[in-house]
């Protein structure tokens, strides 16, 4: 019972708290089980409308029975079918009372019911409780538990990284609103829209919507309920075009401000999409560059017994750890596109702007680095690697976290 249900329990009228949360008061409940405690030798199922032994009836607080078999048919069809769980109310057409957990798993015999019953049991309190959340990686069953919640990164034992709030991949330096925003806009394709606005026109008489394909200015719709000419400049009908001449050759300088307004907003929306989208394909590239190494070095290991005297498995982890700083921080830098995307442009923009070109080269280096080695990986260019790694790794260290201490101090639109 909550926090705020305990003062309406002494209020004087529990009856009413009970029948609000949908549950018969403990006391009534009792006096109506010693009022059919009387044995009988069998017992008609309004359900089903056959004479059942009285010990193959089951009954609820509210005082219903019916027999097993009937309900133990409408717990499964709750169960399975509509997923209900929490709100499973009693068999009677007019009774509101909910069906208790103990009474479910009493008259469940299916395991595969009863695991599913457990298993939405058990969702329905995760989602209900703020403090844990589901690893949102495929596959994976574990749940995290933290402290508060916040908009933080935190790691699931199977070693997905992911934003405990939005249960998003991490996202830093972007807030989670932030990347709703951004992906709404991406999967709306508003920007689509911008071009369609900047390089099309209605047609002013049934509204559908023309793209110019010549150099001629008379145009005619090709909607076969329409068929208006009219200019392609002015939109006025053509056939009074010559009356009217003050409406193509006279500057209309909101007209001219709105299409240039779509025209730049499409041109800063293509720069920013394009760069996220190459970061994101460059990481799902390098997501699998440890998977081809950890396969090629077992070959070379196979082949040549050199690398089993001189090279042991701690001393090849530096490069699973070139591949996980690089995802890492090929993360970021896809984000901050979106970032700046949303920037608004000051002196701190500037300043963040060249944290990110820094990035974006020290990212770029070690990438080529690594594909390059990781085609041809001997056993004297493993030493050369690590070295160059190891430099690249104090490197990203001091760009990567800078980045992050400026981030809080920018304002985006």
């Amino acid at each position: 019972m909550g926090d705020r249900k305990v003062p309406r329990y002494y209020d004087g009228d529990p009856d009413s708290l009970f029948k609000a949360a949908h549950v018969v008061n403990p006391m009534t409940a009792m006096s109506r089980s010693k009022m059919k405690s009387a044995k009988k030798n069998s017992e008609l199922c309004e359900i089903c409308f056959r004479k059942i032994p009285f010990k193959l009836m089951t009954s609820l607080a509210c005082g219903h029975r019916f027999c097993t078999e009937c309900w133990t048919i409408y717990l499964t069809t709750k169960i399975m079918d509509q997923g209900e769980v929490q709100s499973i109310p009693c068999f009677a057409v007019d009774c509101d009372i909910l069906v208790d957990d103990q009474t479910i798993m009493n008259l469940l015999v299916d395991q595969n019911v009863k695991l599913k019953y457990q298993h939405l049991i058990t969702n329905n309190f995760i989602s209900c409780n703020r403090l844990l959340r589901h690893c949102p990686q495929p596959g994976c069953s574990y749940v995290i538990k933290v402290q508060y919640v916040d908009a933080r990164p935190v790691t699931c034992a199977c070693g997905h990284v992911f934003c405990f709030k939005c249960s998003e991949n991490w996202h830093d330096p972007i807030t989670c609103g932030l990347l709703k925003k951004w992906e709404k806009k991406c999967h709306d394709d508003s920007a689509t829209l911008n071009w369609i606005a900047a390089n099309t026109k209605k047609c002013p008489c049934c509204n559908v919507r023309i793209e110019k394909n010549g150099g001629c200015n008379h145009m005619l719709c090709k909607n076969q309920n329409c068929k208006f000419e009219f200019c392609w400049l002015c939109l006025r009908a053509w056939n009074s075009h010559e009356f009217q001449w003050d409406a193509c050759n006279r500057y209309n300088e909101e007209v001219s401000k709105s299409k240039e307004q779509s025209r730049s907003a499409l041109d800063k929306y293509l720069f920013y999409y394009d760069r996220y989208m190459n970061h994101v394909k460059s990481l799902k590239f390098e997501n699998k560059l440890y998977t081809f190494v950890e396969v090629k070095i077992e070959e070379m290991k196979q082949k040549n017994t050199a690398w089993k005297k001189n090279i042991s498995w701690n001393e090849t982890q530096f490069l699973k750890k070139a591949v996980d700083i690089l995802c890492e921080c090929r993360q970021t830098l896809m984000y901050t596109y979106v970032f700046a995307y949303y920037l608004s442009k000051n002196n701190e923009s500037a300043i963040f702007e060249a944290n990110q070109y820094d990035l974006q080269n020290a990212v770029e280096q070690l990438s080529e680095y690594l594909e390059h080695y990781y085609v041809d990986i001997t056993l004297d260019n493993l030493t050369v690697l690590k070295q160059i790694v190891q430099d690249k790794f104090r490197l990203f260290t001091n760009i990567h976290y800078g980045q992050m201490n400026h981030y809080s101090n920018l304002r985006v639109i």
